[in-house]
């Protein structure tokens, strides 16, 4: 007859920690065999962790190097017409539109924490709230950059620039108006697709 706490008595004679294999055959199959999953685990691990990040990363990569490959194919062609039109170029590309899309994307940057915000929070209504307030606050911010396109031959011959490429590079300057206020759109869009995080759009 058993008494009611015999079932319990094996959990107290059985030792806490098994004890060590000798140093033999057995312990060392286990250890390899141990080393071998933690190499197997970790492969895997890495495995998954970079199709996540490529997931994210691969259509960001595809985006920067088809915007940037506009800029390289361009020059590569004003080249051919002449030096002063490229340096033209050179100047509006890298000066201005750096300095802009600086000023645009940095503003628009705080619509990527809003909208993580919103999407987190689930007040899904706010997401296009906060992006059609970011088109208005962006576009006062570009009409305030604008007199620099309008204005950059005397700009540019006040900063000391040769009064050819200050004039070939006004020029230019007057036909990047588009892409500046297109950067509006561009920038508040990727910012409220990856706070939702919708990379492949």
């Amino acid at each position: 007859m058993e008494r009611p706490g015999d079932e319990h008595d094996d959990c107290r004679t059985a030792p806490l920690l098994e004890p060590k294999h000798a140093h033999g055959e057995g312990s060392n199959n286990d250890k390899q065999e141990e080393d071998e999953e933690e190499v197997g685990s970790l492969g895997r691990r890495v495995l998954v962790e970079s199709k996540k990040l490529w997931v994210v990363a691969g259509p960001s990569i595809c985006a920067r190097f088809s915007t940037f490959g506009v800029t390289v194919i361009s020059q590569a062609f004003i080249g051919h017409i002449g030096a002063t039109e490229l340096a033209g170029y050179a100047l509006v590309s890298t000066v201005l539109m750096r300095f802009s899309g600086g000023i645009l994307l940095g503003m628009a940057s705080a619509l990527e924490t809003l909208c993580g915000q919103s999407y987190g929070a689930k007040q899904y209504h706010m997401l296009g709230i906060y992006l059609q307030r970011s088109w208005i606050v962006l576009l006062c911010c570009a009409v305030l950059i604008l007199p620099i396109y309008l204005f950059t031959t005397p700009l540019l011959i006040f900063l000391g620039q040769d009064p050819k490429i200050a004039a070939m590079a006004g020029t230019i300057s007057l036909w990047y108006i588009p892409v500046m206020i297109s950067n509006v759109g561009n920038f508040t869009l990727q910012m409220y697709l990856q706070a939702q995080s919708k990379n492949m759009i």
